[in-house]
């Protein structure tokens, strides 16, 4: 089938719409691409230089929802299915996963990463781990009327913070704490609110924080008024308000900046879990021991295992988690005006490219 994707030649020159032949080989499925979301990982693999699996050129890309149209020898069943591809595909097969440890998978694909992604008119990928689509037109399912393309952003955006919190073990009445609400961060808020937890919502946009007030945050603090020290003092008395003990206060790092890195591991305290979520080539320093003196727990999250990706889609069309006013839809054409405005932080929402 021949395709068209744009492709990226070298860091941050502008991407190429170029076209190529690409077959589904055995277990393998190729996607029309509905929708494919922009996320801040693939801006750091275009702008800083965070390396990819696969060499450039590259087409990026792994938010992404569609059809399948194509399906190789085992895959056939795919045929016709409206799917979410999952960010992190794992074999399936290898010891890792055999452990229960797919996200590190040493034979995961990640499209956009370890092969083309979806920033084109069609993406290849294994049809293990395919999070099919129920039937959008019946409003009982979908009351909503999401369209497929809404749900590119349950490949990573959505999907990966459901992860996350289910990994902490966060239970109903228990304070979740995110730092920084856009994207990863904004509908973390809303699936722990969910999740019947009490919610801190931070950020350093005043219109990021009333949107997640308007979305159930039970606390929204800007940190570009609040000193560190004072922003602690005000989240640890809206806990002790609650009730909620040390042990179950979940940190959420969701903004991949430094100093919401130093934050979230400052706000740590007895018995308290932090959960990495963003990313940044930066460093960071703590003090380390901090974690042995508290006997805290800090984890890294890596996107979300395909097996929860049914539940991430009920959330969505249940209304469970809301998209209204955090995505956007844009033609895949604008593709290099779309990440230039993102880079210089000028997008509100969550962009959708659609070919």
């Amino acid at each position: 089938m021949e395709i068209q994707g744009w492709m990226v030649k070298a860091l941050g020159e502008p991407m190429v719409l170029e076209g190529r032949g690409e077959e589904a080989g055995p277990g393998e499925v190729l996607v029309e691409v509905a929708g494919c979301g922009v996320c801040h990982t693939d801006l750091g693999y275009y702008y800083d230089g965070v390396p990819t699996r696969h060499p450039l050129p590259l087409v990026l890309g792994h938010e992404i929802s569609g059809e399948v149209v194509a399906a190789g020898e085992g895959a056939e069943s795919w045929l016709g299915a409206k799917v979410v591809v999952p960010a992190v595909i794992p074999c399936g097969e290898c010891e890792a996963c055999r452990d229960g440890r797919g996200s590190i998978c040493p034979r995961q694909v990640f499209p956009g990463n370890d092969d083309h992604g979806g920033f084109a008119t069609h993406v290849k990928v294994p049809a293990r781990g395919l999070c099919r689509v129920p039937e959008l037109e019946d409003s009982a399912v979908n009351p909503k009327g999401l369209r497929l393309s809404d749900l590119a952003v349950v490949a990573d955006a959505i999907s990966t913070p459901y992860q996350a919190l289910l990994r902490s073990g966060l239970r109903e009445g228990d304070l979740a704490v995110f730092l920084g609400c856009g994207g990863v961060g904004g509908f973390g808020v809303q699936i722990a609110k969910s999740m019947g937890a009490k919610v801190v919502a931070v950020d350093v946009d005043p219109d990021r924080l009333e949107a997640m007030r308007a979305c159930g945050a039970d606390l929204c603090v800007d940190s570009s008024r609040t000193e560190f020290k004072a922003m602690k003092k005000e989240i640890r008395a809206f806990a002790k308000e609650h009730g909620v003990p040390t042990w179950r206060r979940r940190i959420f790092e969701t903004s991949g900046h430094p100093k919401g890195q130093e934050a979230a591991f400052g706000l740590l305290e007895h018995g308290g879990f932090l959960s990495v979520v963003g990313y940044t080539p930066r460093k960071v320093e703590v003090r380390f021991s901090n974690l042995m003196a508290l006997d805290a727990t800090a984890q890294g999250n890596w996107g979300c295992l395909p097996e929860h990706y049914p539940a991430v889609v009920d959330l969505v069309l249940s209304g469970g988690v809301s998209l209204e006013g955090f995505i956007e839809h844009r033609s895949l054409s604008t593709i290099n005006e779309t990440f230039e405005e993102i880079h210089e932080g000028r997008a509100r929402r969550r962009v959708i490219l659609e070919p």
